[in-house]
């Protein structure tokens, strides 16, 4: 246990997530008297999988995505459906963020890119920065539920659990997010005289949007459809994703330059960088404590003290929600499974489902200060602090907080679709 709480005390202090896990690593190794070759095959052995290579292809088909204009014609389609509501634009910002995040899987990228065209729109319309900016920190948080997904990807990896059944049971809990933030948005527009669309749109309108958005939308018809089919793999889905997003950025739209092309290769690189070399080192951390035999001790306490499957998840969630306040989504994942996998395995919880509960419950953290990635997005977006968003953001994080717990405690949520495709 003392490796754990050598790492959360450079946490604390500021190292970084990555030199925090090398740095207890090789305290242990050295202490224990380990030869340091071990450090250069376990991160081998970390980035060695071919499931990893979709990381830098989702992540590139991501960016020409949004610079490619898929974006806004998703915005514009989703308006035409809901933006007549109360709280239309709201509802609309919700079901956008919906729509990139079957195409990117990653938080932040849907707060940026939703954020970054909705929260200026609602305020000309009224809305109080208070309420769009957490409204669409929150929206970007279904990004790596709904698939394809960074997070679960990176979980399938660690739990060798299938990447194909992660992905499809994601849809279901990612839905329910959506119109759980949907609901709240609607009863907060009607109190607060958040106004939508002038008039419904009309049948022509939708059908001109649609028509518009037809081929952004289509794309995440074509990974999850090819990928339940059995057509490919995960790793493929990606692959496909990037080709039709160059295909369809440069040829349809004509609004992905080479300039643009090359600036999302740079950022699709950076961010993988940063996930790969967590990976690794993560890699090599849980041998570590494997080899200390911290998650039987864990394990042991846990089991000792708390009896019911029921007790044990809700224990789980606690922990998790409050390591996600401090902890990045892939860190934290990267640290906690090899902690809580054989706890589930012995307590008979599907392995499918603790990915998704570690998801959810890990995306709640990048909307929860004080790390709260994007909320420092919206913030700055917004231009407020983050003082100012506390009040809205509440509320809509008790909402996320409800799915989370429908998600823990009925599997079929995440179960259900998987099952149809076995």
């Amino acid at each position: 246990m003392i490796i754990i709480l050598c790492l959360f005390l450079l946490f604390f202090i500021g190292v970084p997530i990555c030199f925090s896990l090398g740095l207890v690593s090789l305290g242990s190794l050295a202490i224990d008297g380990i030869p340091m070759i071990v450090v250069v095959q376990r991160m081998f052995t970390g980035g060695d999988s071919i499931a990893l290579i979709a990381i830098p292809l989702f992540m590139l088909s991501g960016e020409l995505m949004f610079r490619g204009g898929m974006s806004k014609r998703m915005v514009d389609f989703a308006d035409t459906l809901l933006g007549h509501f109360p709280s239309g634009l709201a509802m609309v910002s919700i079901l956008a963020c919906m729509f990139f995040a079957a195409i990117t899987g990653s938080a932040i990228a849907a707060t940026a890119a939703i954020g970054g065209i909705m929260i200026p729109l609602m305020k000309e319309r009224g809305y109080d920065y208070t309420f769009s900016a957490p409204l669409l920190a929150c929206g970007g948080s279904i990004g790596p539920i709904i698939p394809p997904s960074i997070p679960l990807l990176v979980y399938g990896v660690l739990a060798s659990v299938s990447v194909a059944d992660l992905f499809i049971g994601g849809v279901l809990p990612g839905i329910l997010m959506g119109l759980g933030l949907m609901i709240f948005s609607y009863f907060v527009g009607k109190k607060r005289g958040y106004k939508g669309r002038e008039k419904r749109a009309s049948f022509r309108e939708i059908l001109h949007a649609g028509k518009s958005a037809l081929l952004a939308l289509f794309m995440p018809v074509i990974i999850l459809g090819g990928i339940m089919s059995g057509y490919f793999t995960p790793t493929e889905a990606g692959a496909i994703a990037v080709a039709y997003a160059l295909v369809v950025g440069m040829l349809v739209y004509r609004e992905l330059s080479m300039k643009e092309i090359w600036e999302s290769f740079v950022n699709a690189a950076k961010s993988t960088g940063q996930i790969l070399i967590i990976v690794a080192l993560a890699s090599l951390f849980s041998w570590v404590i494997t080899v200390a035999q911290v998650p039987q001790t864990v394990s042991a306490f846990l089991q000792n003290n708390i009896q019911s499957k029921v007790g044990m998840l809700l224990v789980i969630n606690v922990i998790l929600l409050i390591a996600g306040t401090f902890i990045d989504t892939t860190s934290a994942i990267v640290i906690f499974a090899p902690l809580f996998i054989p706890i589930c395995r012995s307590m008979g919880v599907d392995l499918v489902h603790f990915g998704m509960i570690m998801a959810v419950n890990l995306t709640i953290g990048m909307c929860t200060p004080p790390l709260g990635v994007c909320l420092f997005v919206s913030s700055s977006i917004a231009k407020i602090s983050l003082k100012d968003q506390m009040k809205d953001l509440l509320p809509m994080l008790a909402v996320l907080i409800l799915v989370l717990l429908l998600v823990t405690y009925i599997p079929s949520l995440t179960l259900w679709l998987p099952g149809l495709f076995h």
